[in-house]
């Protein structure tokens, strides 16, 4: 288990199950790293057992030296019906599990092993739980955007004439592992796989993807089409950082825009409006504010500029401006237009306006920020103007 997680466990377990008596549940089993992390403090084989009410059970597969409360060894998911049979358990008649993310296979083969309850989605409840931040996850965030912009301050003594986007991004993460990050980083949904983070530069940055990015980038293959291709670094190109802030288990989201020489006034531009547009919402957000709303604060900055047509990208434009952040890159609630979600305290977001000029590339800013009582505390602290890469 992480250290310090074990203030942190009691109440998290608390909030779900709430939400379970809410949802007239008897319990949910889960089995994903995320969500065994989230609750637990450590990932395993295996399953955890909630119930609505009571004490927690480890139904553990691997690693066999696990040492908890509560632990019960098995081999394959029938033997959890032995055990509360052993222990006099009712079998669940509502059961919660993680059906947006576990196999069909595997749910039915779970329903039938205990009992055939009625199933429900955990994964639905666990992102909302997982939205509001403990203040241990908080500090976290904040430890992680230190060291997320102490990274970036040290991009440009990267950079060597001739280079290739790849190169960079290579060269980025190097200093990225040596400064503490983990690595590996989690997104929630299918065709979402990304290595590290995204360099996005020139033409590339047009380049449609078909994961649910903000931006895309043809990347170096077929079966990862996302991010930097090879694309030789030139004068007169915008380079776009958007590597992952996992520096601790809450991740933090933070874009920067670097020029190689001197970028054309129309890029400048924009990028001045995308900080006018974080600036605005800002002033917005808070406590009880739609994110609809704030989507609507980007989208009339950008109208009334007459940037529609490069904001969020050109030949396939994104219709978000910001996103949860957590354990995972993409968690709700999402600044969209047809978000249902409210702010509240305690959540973290990253907010990320940003322009595609053709033949240019990529360029606006990205900042996580947690909301307060009173409004919104910007995490990522880090130059915010175009930065010269030579």
């Amino acid at each position: 288990m992480d250290m310090g997680m074990s203030e942190d466990l009691p109440m998290r377990r608390k909030r779900v199950q709430n939400a379970l008596q809410q949802m007239e549940a008897d319990g949910c089993l889960l089995t994903t790293d995320v969500n065994l992390y989230y609750m637990t403090g450590r990932v395993f084989g295996g399953y955890f057992y909630l119930p609505a009410e009571g004490e927690p059970v480890f139904f553990v597969k691997r690693p066999n030296d696990f040492s908890d409360s509560q632990v019960v060894f098995i081999r394959k998911p029938e033997q959890i019906a032995d055990c509360f049979a052993s222990q006099g358990w009712p079998l669940p008649r509502k059961l919660l599990l993680e059906t947006d993310e576990i196999s069909y296979n595997e749910c039915i083969r779970l329903q039938a092993a205990l009992g055939s309850p009625v199933i429900d989605n955990a994964t639905a409840l666990m992102r909302q739980v997982r939205m509001i931040k403990t203040p241990r996850e908080i500090d976290q965030f904040r430890l992680s955007a230190q060291q997320h912009a102490r990274t970036y301050s040290e991009i440009t003594s990267c950079f060597r004439p001739g280079m290739t986007d790849l190169e960079l991004q290579a060269a980025i993460e190097y200093r990225m592992r040596l400064n503490g990050s983990i690595g590996l980083f989690h997104a929630f949904g299918p065709n979402m796989h990304i290595f590290m983070g995204s360099i996005l530069t020139g033409s590339n940055a047009e380049t449609p993807s078909p994961y649910d990015f903000a931006l895309g980038g043809g990347g170096q293959t077929p079966l990862c089409p996302i991010g930097a291709n090879g694309t030789v670094l030139k004068e007169g190109m915008a380079v776009m950082v958007d590597m992952v802030g996992n520096y601790t288990a809450c991740l933090t989201d933070m874009t920067r825009v670097f020029a190689v020489g001197k970028l054309p006034e129309p890029a400048c531009r924009a990028h001045r409006v995308s900080r006018v547009i974080q600036e605005k919402i800002m002033q917005t957000a808070r406590p009880g504010v739609s994110c609809a709303a704030l989507y609507g604060v980007a989208i009339a900055e950008v109208e009334r500029e007459g940037l529609a047509d490069y904001f969020m990208g050109t030949r396939q434009q994104a219709k978000f401006v910001g996103h949860g952040i957590g354990l995972q890159i993409n968690e709700p609630p999402v600044l969209a237009s047809r978000s249902k979600e409210t702010l509240q305290p305690n959540m973290v977001f990253a907010l990320e306006p940003k322009f595609v000029i053709p033949g240019v590339g990529a360029v606006g800013i990205e900042n996580s920020f947690l909301v307060t009582e009173t409004g919104l505390e910007k995490l990522t602290l880090f130059e915010e103007d175009i930065i010269p890469i030579y």
